[in-house]
C-alpha cells in the first residue's frame, strides 16, 4: 500500500469517526479535497461553510456554491465584514490572528446551532514552513486541521484530488486577498478590490499563467509576482498589461524579479 493511501485511510477513519461536521470551504486545493472525503464519510451529515469577504474574490464563491450543488452538498454561506474585525484594516503582522479567530468563531457558532460535532479546516503539512498566525486562532477555537494530522501535503493532496477527479487538482494555490498588502499599509475596500480585479484579468487575459500575485505596495504600486517561465510572457504584454491595471485604479505596474514565491509578505519579518 502507497503511503499516500495510508494517509487517505487515516484521514478517512479520523472524520467519519467524528459522526458529523463542518468543512471551511474556500473552493481552494485543499478544502474542496477535504470536504469531498467529509462528504463521502459523512454525507448529508457533512456541511460547507463558505464566507462571504471582501478579501475572498466573487468567482471564488460561485465556485464554491457550484461545485457543492453539483455534488448534493449542503452549504451555507455567512456574511462578514472583515475590515469592521479590530486588527485587520491596520494590516499588523498577526493580521491573518485576528481574522482567523472571528472568521472561525462564527463557523463554530453555526456548527453548534446545527448540532454539528467539529468544524474541519484544510491546512496541510506544507503549511509549518511559514509564517502563518492564524493557525493560532485555529488551535485556541478547537478547529481541526484532518489533514494536517494525516502528514498528508499539498502535492499529496494534488495527486488524490486527480484520482478523484476533482478539477481542482491543478488549480493554482489561493491566498486571501488581504495578503496581497504589505504589513503595516493599512487595507482598504478599494485596495481589496483593485487588487481581485487585477488578478481576475490577468488570468483571463493570460489563461497559460500559473502561480500569480498582485501586490499592492504604497496603495497604487502594482508588482506582480509570476513563475519565472511566465515572466517572458508578461513583458511582451507590458503595455497591455501596464493600461489594464491603471484603469483598475493603480498608479504603475512593475514586475518581481524573484517570481512567485508564497509568502514573500513575510520576508521583511524575517528581515
Amino acid at each position: 500500500m502507497r503511503d499516500i493511501d495510508e494517509k487517505l485511510a487515516r484521514l478517512r477513519r479520523a472524520i467519519r469517526d467524528l459522526g458529523s461536521a463542518v468543512v471551511a470551504f474556500s473552493a481552494g486545493v485543499d478544502s474542496t479535497f477535504l470536504l469531498r472525503v467529509a462528504h463521502d464519510m459523512l454525507g448529508d451529515r457533512a456541511v460547507a461553510v463558505t464566507m462571504r469577504l471582501r478579501s475572498l474574490p466573487a468567482g471564488e464563491l460561485g465556485e464554491a456554491s457550484g461545485f457543492c450543488r453539483a455534488n448534493g452538498i449542503r452549504h451555507a454561506i455567512i456574511d462578514c465584514d472583515e475590515l469592521g474585525i479590530p486588527g485587520f484594516a491596520e494590516n499588523p503582522p498577526d493580521r491573518c490572528y485576528a481574522c482567523k479567530k472571528s472568521v472561525f468563531s462564527k463557523i463554530a457558532a453555526y456548527a453548534r446551532e446545527q448540532g454539528l460535532a467539529a468544524v474541519l479546516e484544510g491546512s496541510n503539512t506544507d503549511d509549518d514552513g511559514d509564517y502563518r498566525p492564524g493557525r493560532r486562532a485555529i488551535a485556541e477555537l478547537g478547529v481541526m486541521s484532518p489533514l494536517h494530522d494525516a502528514g498528508l501535503s499539498k502535492s499529496e493532496i494534488r495527486i488524490l484530488s486527480r484520482e478523484m477527479g476533482l478539477a481542482t487538482a491543478e488549480k493554482p494555490s489561493f491566498a486571501c486577498l488581504a495578503s496581497r498588502f504589505p504589513y503595516g499599509e493599512r487595507i482598504t475596500a478599494e485596495g481589496l478590490e483593485m487588487v481581485g480585479r487585477a488578478e481576475e484579468w490577468l488570468r483571463a487575459t493570460f489563461p497559460g499563467l500559473g502561480q500569480l500575485r498582485v501586490r499592492c505596495i504604497a496603495g497604487r504600486v502594482a508588482r506582480l509576482e509570476v513563475l519565472p517561465e511566465d515572466m517572458g510572457l508578461i513583458t511582451a504584454n507590458a503595455a497591455e498589461v501596464d493600461k489594464a491595471l491603471r484603469s483598475f485604479g493603480f498608479s504603475c505596474a512593475s514586475l518581481d524579479l524573484r517570481g512567485y514565491r508564497t509568502g514573500s509578505m513575510n520576508e521583511m519579518l524575517k528581515q
